[in-house]
């Protein structure tokens, strides 16, 4: 495990939430499939859906119907939606887990005085129901939620946004996140990305355009002290 004392007052670091602090795919699959299975349809495998879920839950139902060979319109209805979003929140935390290492370094960065937030295209209320039967709500000065900002990831403004929820400053940020709307937001923000390769993304995670990327949760902590090397260097050669 990587250990450093360098200070980290001032610095704010912004992680999504699913395929980046939490394993989720085993609840939201889940309920993929129940909803499948009422509407007399088959199950997916955990593997064909797995990468869809940073799209959201009307990508995840229409990605059912279309495995199943049924009619999408169905899938796109509210009623389904409002449907899957119930159960969701029934069954949130029943096989979903932080990936190893994510408590270990959130109490690490904690103690060296990061400003910790999430910023999750999941909606706010869900992602606090999450994070509170996890047990992780502690470690956050804000969790924000689509709802919360002005607009969601790709947008840079949502990374911004949450930052000063949070109360830090957006100039002096990193995000962790493993899909395409992290790094989107990221660039658009002006804001260091650090990727993870064990996430959920429909396109190689290599071809996002991350400044770091780092196989377990564990090297969060390295890749953040190198980027702030840089950052250091150079703010020294300026001068």
């Amino acid at each position: 495990m990587w250990m450093s004392d360098r200070d980290l007052e001032g610095w704010t670091i912004a992680f999504d939430l699913d395929g980046t602090l939490i394993d989720s795919a085993p609840d939201l699959i889940g309920t993929l499939n129940r909803m499948l299975v009422e509407e007399g349809l088959p199950p997916v495998p955990m593997e064909s859906a797995s990468t869809l879920i940073g799209s959201g839950a009307r990508a995840l139902l229409v990605h059912g119907f279309e495995a199943a060979g049924a009619p999408v319109e169905r899938a796109k209805s509210d009623e389904l939606f409002e449907r899957f979003l119930v159960d969701y929140a029934a069954h949130i935390a029943d096989g979903s887990q932080p990936f190893e290492g994510v408590v270990e370094t959130l109490e690490r960065l904690s103690e060296r005085g990061a400003i910790l937030v999430v910023a999750t295209n999941k909606r706010s209320d869900l992602s606090e129901l999450l994070l509170g039967k996890l047990d992780l709500t502690r470690y956050f000065a804000a969790i924000v939620g689509p709802d919360r900002v002005s607009a969601r990831k790709p947008s840079g403004a949502h990374l911004k946004e949450a930052v000063v929820i949070a109360g830090g400053d957006p100039e002096r940020a990193i995000m962790v996140g493993d899909a395409a709307p992290d790094a989107d937001a990221a660039k658009d923000a002006g804001m260091p990305c650090i990727l993870t390769t064990f996430g959920f993304t429909q396109t190689p995670v290599e071809d996002l355009g991350g400044d770091v990327l780092i196989d377990t949760f564990e090297d969060v902590e390295e890749a953040i002290d190198g980027i702030l090397s840089d950052f250091y260097v150079r703010r020294a050669l300026k001068f």
